[in-house]
Formats: C-alpha cells, structure tokens, sequence
C-alpha cells in the first residue's frame, strides 16, 4: 500500500517537474481563439470565443446535444462585451461583459447572458447569475458552415444590428439595438459652436433622419455663410429640394458640381450630375 502511494506521489511530482523545468511546446489550437467587434450607433460591441471546426463530424443534436447547456464555442465561455447599455431582443442589457451561454433545441433556441465570466458548462453554471434568457427560432443555411462562426450583421440601421451564431447547416440570429438619437440630440445642442462644421453634422444628421427640414436648412445654411465647399453645397441642394425648393436646389447642384470639379473630385461630380438630372425634371 505504501509503495503504491509513493508512486503515485513520485509520478505527480515528476509531472510537475516536467512542467516547470522544461517549455511546453507551441502548437496551434484545434478550437483556434477568435474575436469580432463592431460600432453600432455609438456602442463598441466585442465578442470573443473560441471556434471549433465540424471535421466530418454531426454537430447540433450530437457532437453538441441538444437541450443542454452550451458554452456557445470551444474551451473558454464566449463573452459578449459592450461599452454602453444596449437592448438585446427587447431587454434591457448595462454595460459591461457577459458570457454567452446558449441551450440548442431542434426548433428552438435559448439563448443565456450570464454574469460569470468563467462559467464553461453545466457543472459550473449557476442560473441566478443570469442577467437574461430569451428563445429564438434556428434557420437553416444554404451552404455548410465549417467553423463555428459569430458575426454582425444587417448594419443597415445606424442604431442596430444582428448577431448572428453560424455552424453546420444552422443559423441563430437575435437583434442588437442602440440609443442613438437621444445622444445625438443632446450633441447637436451642446456642441453648435463651429459654425462650419457642427452645423453642417447638424443639417446632415437632421435631413438623413428625416426629422425637421426647415431646421436643417437653416443650419446648413449658416455651414455654407463664409465656407462653400462641393460637399456641403450637395447636401445643401438635397435639404432644398426635400423643402420644395427645386429652383433653389438645382443652381446649388450646379455650384456644387464646379466646385467638386475644381477639386477634381469626379465622384461628386457625377452625384451632383444626378441631382441636376432629377430637379431638372421637377
């Protein structure tokens, strides 16, 4: 019985001999460490996990079950880490790092942010560290995803967008949104002092957002008082013909046009040729 144990005891100091006095070799990973990050609106989103490949291998309902907990990746938790309060899905997410936790099912998913950053599976989850679960419905894909894939996507919105998990034939999608205007908003108001170009964002971010015209026009023409440059003179001929002005804005279609051709900037060249060609036949 003593021989063994001191065996036992030789072969793991031996082991941990072994590990400080001689360097481990540098091997890539089988589940290679990967990271995405994004602006959305005004927020830095980051999300940083692990990416298993399928090698020949059934991936939902096998090699990961299916109404199990799942680390949403390989070795580490995923983390999903954002630099503002966002809206995930309809709830309300502060600022700050989570893990990323999901539940795959055949026709359901749910998805899990947790507060504990070390939380790798079922053994060492605990649901009260929750923030949120919500459920969405897996899309199947057109082609096979080899590596387990989380994107952005759908970036069309200046306030929101898409995460997008993507492995096998599978596709989980849920929405990210943003406060945007609020902040902008607020800037607009505190921040009108350069009138060259805080008015200029100002007229800009107004006519984009289809809020008031008038404003806009106003404050793009306080932009264009002592500075006429061609690319404030084509949002100044938009912001007109969005306030019916079509006389207005063709001849600062026109203006704008000599302008950017003086600087030999053929792209706003051929923009304003576009304005022209539609006020002309208003």
């Amino acid at each position: 019985m003593l021989i063994r144990l001191f065996s036992i005891l030789w072969g793991f100091f031996l082991c941990l001999f072994l590990q400080k006095g001689h360097p481990q070799i540098n091997m890539p990973q089988p589940s290679p460490l990967g990271s995405v990050t994004q602006k959305v609106g005004l927020a830095d989103i980051s999300i940083t996990y692990s990416r298993p490949s399928a090698r020949g291998r059934i991936i939902f309902g096998d090699l990961v079950p299916y109404n199990k907990l799942w680390r949403t990746g390989a070795n580490a938790s995923t983390k999903l880490k954002v630099s503002e309060d966002v809206t995930i899905e309809g709830h309300k997410i502060p600022a700050g790092e989570y893990s990323l936790l999901t539940i795959p099912g055949p026709n359901e998913w749910t998805i899990i942010l947790n507060k504990d950053l070390k939380v790798t599976g079922e053994a060492n989850y605990k649901q009260h560290e929750d923030l949120v679960r919500f459920t969405v419905k897996p899309q199947k894909t057109d082609r096979k995803i080899e590596t387990f894939t989380i994107q952005f996507a759908d970036l069309s919105s200046n306030n929101s967008c898409f995460i997008e998990l993507m492995w096998e034939n599978t596709l989980i999608r849920f929405k990210l949104e943003t406060e945007v205007d609020s902040k902008v908003m607020a800037e607009i108001q505190n921040k009108l002092i350069n009138p060259t170009s805080m008015y200029y964002q100002a007229a800009r971010y107004y006519y984009e957002n289809n809020k008031d015209l008038k404003q806009a026009l106003e404050w793009i023409n306080k932009a264009t008082e002592k500075e006429q440059q061609y690319w404030m003179m084509y949002l100044k001929a938009k912001i007109q013909a969005a306030n019916g002005d079509y006389k207005g804005a063709l001849q600062t279609a026109e203006l704008a046009k000599k302008l950017a051709a003086e600087a030999k900037n053929e792209e706003y060249v051929k923009m304003n040729e576009a304005l022209i060609t539609e006020f002309k036949k208003k």
